[in-house]
């Protein structure tokens, strides 16, 4: 919805923005990964225990039938974060970018609705048909020049920053005071200046962890750290998503202990964010601050999580 304008007509740009949607959704995972565990536990948790499907895996499994569960389903669950981070999100996270830019950069030239395309103070068109973009028996006024054009054919193409309008096969009328004159011509282009044009700039979405860390921008070489650690957070709540599946019992307080949990990783996740920040803008505070007290704050962290139920 963010690359919607609403004042616009979006009926012939919905496909296109729940397509481009689609294509961003791997990039979504990567900061959402450890709130998903925690509610992927939280659901597991309640549905095994409301049914005692529970008591049935701890009966009837052994210890090593556990752990085997536990690890197998640990490296899929990391392995699956990490090719999403490494490949899937990367890959399709440019192709969105392209796509998002062109939507965007279309409605602000504006969206063809009942055969009419108005570029404000610029240029009005009227056309028969329109096929792929393309518009047939058009028949168009370029107010600044008091131009009035008549073709078989045009199309509209964004390059650099200028929309050009692309006529072809008719006839050109110009009344100003300048100038008054019929010619006809094959092809006709007209270029419209535009600096809202948006392009393609680059983050840190577009790299995966190795590029970023031998990017020279420092911003870039700091989110590849930013990733790693994000990959020792992803772990940690792996082995909390199993404690509290295989061991955390279903009680009254059970909301209460995943509100705590929810808070803790969003606490963790915001102190990274500070000390990303301090990376950037203090230069005494280097790398090895930055794993040193986020390792001590996660670790806090897990200590309070897993004896939480003990006090409770």
């Amino acid at each position: 919805m963010r690359i919607l304008e609403l004042q616009h007509s979006i009926t012939t740009q919905l496909i296109d923005v729940i397509n481009t949607t689609i294509l961003v959704l791997p990039s979504f995972i990567s900061p959402l990964m450890p709130f998903l565990l925690i509610l992927a536990s939280f659901f597991l948790n309640y549905k095994f225990n409301s049914t005692n499907e529970i008591i049935i895996l701890k009966q009837y499994f052994s210890i090593k039938n556990n752990l085997i569960l536990f690890f197998t389903l640990s490296i899929g669950i990391f392995i699956f974060y990490f090719l999403n981070n490494e490949i899937l999100s990367v890959n399709l996270y440019e192709k969105y970018k392209i796509k998002e830019l062109d939507i965007r950069n279309n409605l602000k030239l504006g969206v063809p609705s009942t055969k009419e395309f108005h570029i404000e103070n610029e240029v009005s068109i009227f056309f028969k048909n329109q096929v792929n973009n393309k518009f047939y028996n058009v028949e168009a006024v370029i107010f600044e020049d008091g131009q009035f054009i008549k073709s078989n054919q045009a199309n509209i193409e964004i390059k650099k920053k200028s929309y050009n309008i692309i006529f072809y096969e008719g006839e050109r009328v110009i009344l100003n005071t300048d100038e008054k004159s019929k010619t006809l011509f094959d092809k006709f282009v007209y270029s419209i200046e535009n600096n809202e044009i948006e392009q393609l700039m680059f983050d840190k979405e577009h790299f995966n962890t190795l590029e970023l860390l031998n990017k020279e921008d420092r911003d870039f070489y700091l989110q590849g750290h930013n990733r790693i650690y994000q990959y020792f957070l992803v772990l940690v709540m792996i082995l909390i998503s199993f404690r509290i599946f295989f061991i955390y019992p279903a009680k009254k307080s059970t909301f209460k202990y995943y509100l705590f949990i929810f808070l803790g990783v969003l606490i963790v996740q915001l102190i990274n964010s500070y000390f990303i920040f301090i990376l950037k803008n203090n230069n005494f505070f280097n790398l090895y601050y930055y794993y040193s007290l986020n390792f001590l704050f996660l670790s806090i962290f897990s200590y309070l999580i897993f004896n939480f139920n003990e006090n409770n």
